[in-house]
Protein backbone atom coordinates (compact mmCIF):
# COMPACT_ATOMS: atom_id res chain seq x y z
CA UNK A 1 0.00 0.00 0.00
CA UNK A 2 0.93 3.44 -1.07
CA UNK A 3 0.93 6.45 1.60
CA UNK A 4 -1.98 7.97 0.01
CA UNK A 5 -3.45 4.67 0.67
CA UNK A 6 -3.07 4.11 3.82
CA UNK A 7 -3.40 7.70 4.87
CA UNK A 8 -6.88 7.37 3.32
CA UNK A 9 -8.02 4.33 5.98
CA UNK A 10 -6.04 6.12 9.07
CA UNK A 11 -8.06 9.45 7.89
CA UNK A 12 -11.33 7.13 7.62
CA UNK A 13 -11.01 5.76 11.21
CA UNK A 14 -9.55 9.21 13.03
CA UNK A 15 -11.69 10.75 15.75
CA UNK A 16 -11.24 14.31 13.92
CA UNK A 17 -12.98 15.42 10.43
CA UNK A 18 -10.04 16.94 8.30
CA UNK A 19 -10.89 19.80 8.81
CA UNK A 20 -9.96 19.75 12.52
CA UNK A 21 -6.67 17.57 11.80
CA UNK A 22 -5.75 20.28 9.23
CA UNK A 23 -6.25 23.05 11.81
CA UNK A 24 -3.81 20.79 14.43
CA UNK A 25 -1.21 20.52 11.53
CA UNK A 26 -1.25 23.74 11.13
CA UNK A 27 -1.31 23.11 7.63
CA UNK A 28 -4.51 24.01 4.78
CA UNK A 29 -7.22 21.04 4.36
CA UNK A 30 -6.27 21.34 0.89
CA UNK A 31 -2.98 19.69 1.66
CA UNK A 32 -4.83 16.73 3.23
CA UNK A 33 -6.81 16.94 -0.02
CA UNK A 34 -3.82 16.28 -2.25
CA UNK A 35 -2.06 13.62 0.07
CA UNK A 36 -5.65 11.39 -0.03
CA UNK A 37 -5.25 11.83 -4.17
CA UNK A 38 -1.54 10.94 -4.49
CA UNK A 39 -0.64 14.16 -5.51
CA UNK A 40 1.51 15.30 -3.27
CA UNK A 41 3.08 14.48 0.14
CA UNK A 42 3.82 16.04 3.62
CA UNK A 43 7.29 17.45 4.79
CA UNK A 44 9.25 15.73 7.32
CA UNK A 45 7.96 17.94 10.52
CA UNK A 46 4.28 17.86 9.24
CA UNK A 47 4.52 13.70 8.58
CA UNK A 48 6.26 13.48 11.94
CA UNK A 49 3.37 15.69 13.34
CA UNK A 50 0.79 13.33 11.48
CA UNK A 51 2.19 10.23 12.85
CA UNK A 52 1.73 10.76 16.34
CA UNK A 53 -1.90 12.50 16.15
CA UNK A 54 -3.07 9.41 14.32
CA UNK A 55 -0.86 7.00 16.40
CA UNK A 56 0.84 5.09 14.17
CA UNK A 57 4.56 4.35 12.56
CA UNK A 58 6.06 6.17 10.07
CA UNK A 59 6.86 2.83 8.49
CA UNK A 60 3.37 2.04 8.39
CA UNK A 61 2.45 4.87 6.86
CA UNK A 62 4.94 4.89 4.56
CA UNK A 63 3.92 1.24 3.53
CA UNK A 64 6.98 -0.54 5.14
CA UNK A 65 5.35 -2.62 7.72
CA UNK A 66 1.77 -4.16 8.15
Amino acid sequence: MKFAERFMVELKGCKWTQKELAKKLQIDESNLTKWKKGENIPSLSVFFDLCKLLDVSADYLLGLTD
